[in-house]
């Protein structure tokens, strides 16, 4: 199997066209998939592709967008 490909903030900032701490507002307000912690002390996050692309695909189908 092959994993998932992991997303770091910036990333995952820049496809959403958003600031990075409003990445993290919406994880905190339970608005975005929680990220997994890559780093020993657990300050490096990242998201999984896949979870990133669900989330934009759910926000679509709520606002009528293209599937």
């Amino acid at each position: 199997m092959i994993p998932d490909k992991l997303l770091s903030k910036r990333v995952v900032a820049e496809i959403l066209c958003v600031h990075q701490q409003t990445i993290m507002r919406l994880v905190r307000e339970g608005k975005f998939p929680q990220p997994l912690r890559t780093g020993d002390i657990g300050s490096a996050v990242r998201w999984r592709a896949a979870d990133v692309a669900d989330w934009i695909e759910q926000r679509n189908q709520q606002k009528g967008g293209v599937k």
